[in-house]
């Protein structure tokens, strides 16, 4: 037994939470797992897995060794693709990280689409908000929306959309309709906020702060809460594509100037790019669409589309 081996077993009862499982994926017993584990912590002289007789949870070493071992993985595979045929077939693993909302409607789809094209591919596909680190923790291509943070990583642009307003018919027949962006100061509004994220609109080139009931940092919390009356909500429209098309929302202010948000594909600077990343980025693109699908049938005017 080699360190690579322990290495790899670690990674595996890591990230299944499980010796058993681990021991199933690598086609070896749990008790060899189990020893390939120790030797490892044994090597290291800490101890990376505590063990109940339960549950296992990683120690705060282990969760930091976690993500530099599944970074070397990543790079030997990376480097057997190069050398052999990986550069243009799609195969071995793609690790792909999404935001959370958007990722369950539109990126989990095409996820199965792309394994059902490529059956010798294995995914992982984590779905969460934050701001992940893809090379501490292994990720070969993240999905964002917005702005991004500079960095020394490769954006693709895939699509883009937009930020509407939008309220329920009940809601505009109590409270009326704004006639103008600065009439929303006199309205509830449903604000999001993400960590220390100001909650402020962006109308434009400036942004615009308002008041209301709720606040969230999630946008489908945000939509549900709308769709019951309780206020105006500034959504991107992959979120209320649905609730406009079968009228729970409607969109109000559309005369002003639309606010867009880039949607893109992030992933490490490298000499090549794999053929699994490519051919993922490729099919992204050709089936989201500028505008985006989701844009398509909901009545925007030919204006906002430009």
């Amino acid at each position: 037994m080699n360190q690579l081996e322990h290495i790899l077993a670690f990674v595996r009862v890591a990230e299944l939470g499980s010796y058993t499982r681990a021991a199933e994926a690598l086609d070896l017993s749990r008790t060899r797992v189990s020893r390939q584990v120790m030797a490892l912590e044994a090597s290291l002289g800490a101890r990376l897995i505590q063990r109940t007789t339960r549950r296992l949870h990683l120690t705060e070493a282990g969760e930091r060794y976690l993500l530099r071992a599944q970074g070397i993985l990543q790079s030997l595979e990376d480097a057997a693709e190069e050398v052999g045929q990986g550069t243009s077939d799609v195969r071995g693993r793609l690790r792909v990280n999404g935001p959370m909302s958007f990722g369950t409607r539109y990126l989990a789809p095409l996820v199965a689409q792309f394994m059902q094209t490529h059956p010798a591919l294995d995914v992982r596909l984590d779905l969460n908000d934050r701001r992940v680190d893809l090379l501490e923790e292994g990720y070969d291509i993240a999905i964002r929306i917005g702005s991004l943070p500079d960095s020394s990583l490769v954006a693709r642009r895939l699509t883009r959309c937009r930020l509407l307003f939008c309220a329920s018919p009940g809601y505009l027949a109590a409270h009326g309709h704004p006639r103008s962006v600065e009439a929303l100061t006199e309205h509830r509004c449903l604000r999001y906020r993400s960590g220390q994220q100001s909650a402020d609109w962006q109308i434009a080139s400036r942004s615009l702060t308002v008041n209301g009931p709720l606040e969230s940092n999630n946008g489908d919390v945000l939509t549900h809460a709308a769709e019951a009356g309780l206020g105006i909500a500034q959504q991107p429209s992959f979120l209320v594509t649905e609730s406009i098309a079968s009228g729970r929302l409607v969109p109000i202010l559309t005369q002003e100037p639309a606010v867009f948000l880039d949607v893109h594909a992030l992933y490490p600077a490298r000499h090549y790019l794999p053929a699994k990343v490519e051919r993922f980025i490729e099919l992204l693109t050709a089936a989201w669409g500028d505008p985006p699908v989701w844009e398509q049938n909901i009545g925007l005017s030919p204006i906002a589309q430009q």
